[in-house]
């Protein structure tokens, strides 16, 4: 789940397939970062995942707004398919993965995710990266 605010990602599970508990645990994770008075919209594309009722059910408790774009127009969902392709040029792509086991490839997503949240810079943000930056505003220890 990434922050539109600063492309922080805030919440994330890894797996072998997708599954409705992934993306349970990762709302769950995310709802539970919030203040009290904070309602971000949840932006999505049309997964079955995120049209199933144990999802819709999860959002309305934690008193989010689901957004998904029509069919075969992703907009809403821009945030993460960019994050996707950052993952896959920065950490996928030109590395032999032939001999790396399921549970280090999965590994290797989660330091990839910490790397961009702690360390990669985004000119957007002013050269920082998402928790540099926000820790300049105020917004993190």
């Amino acid at each position: 789940m990434i922050d539109c605010f600063d492309g922080m990602v805030v919440s994330w599970t890894v797996g072998t397939s997708p599954s409705a508990r992934l993306v349970n645990e990762m709302l769950d994770l995310a709802t539970g970062t919030l203040k009290p008075d904070e309602r971000p919209v949840i932006h999505s594309d049309r997964g079955c995942h995120y049209r199933w009722p144990g999802w819709i059910e999860r959002v309305e408790k934690a008193g989010l707004v689901r957004s998904m774009s029509r069919k075969g127009c992703s907009p809403d969902n821009s945030a993460c398919e960019g994050f996707f392709g950052r993952l896959k040029n920065e950490m996928f792509y030109g590395r032999p993965w032939h001999d790396v086991s399921v549970d280090g490839f999965m590994d290797a997503i989660e330091a990839y995710i910490h790397w961009y949240n702690e360390a990669r810079i985004k000119m957007s943000l002013g050269g920082m990266s998402p928790l540099e930056y926000r820790k300049k505003l105020g917004l993190a220890a």
